[in-house]
């Protein structure tokens, strides 16, 4: 129950990403989340909205694990690790804000899911 709640969790992040790297990237709030120029936002809009589609992709993973009964626990399972390295990368390469953002809580709800929880 606790590992099902965490990988909400974990996706709901992601389609709040997706919103602001598809939608709000050259919008204040956007530009604000990711610390961008109006003039960056705009040059990159097409490279976040990529982006975006992939956080979306992982959203959409973990959302089929929580519903998918026989095949749901390795759906997760194998999302959760994807998020959590895309998180590891992103906060050694990027930002380090992202291991606080995506790769803590993955970890979080993959200890869960190990513990069977």
């Amino acid at each position: 129950m606790i590992a099902n709640i965490l990988i909400g969790l974990v996706a709901a992040i992601h389609l709040y990403i997706l919103v602001l790297e598809m939608v709000l990237w050259d919008k204040p709030a956007g530009r604000k989340a990711f610390g961008l120029s109006p003039e960056f936002a705009s040059q990159s809009k097409t490279l976040a909205a990529n982006q975006g589609l992939y956080n979306g992709f992982l959203a959409a993973g973990l959302i089929y694990g929580l519903l998918a009964a026989s095949s749901g626990y390795e759906f997760k399972l194998f999302f959760l690790i994807c998020v959590l390295v895309a998180g590891l990368f992103g906060g050694l390469t990027a930002s380090k804000k992202i291991l606080y953002v995506q790769a803590a809580p993955a970890a979080l709800a993959l200890i869960a899911l190990f513990a069977g929880i």
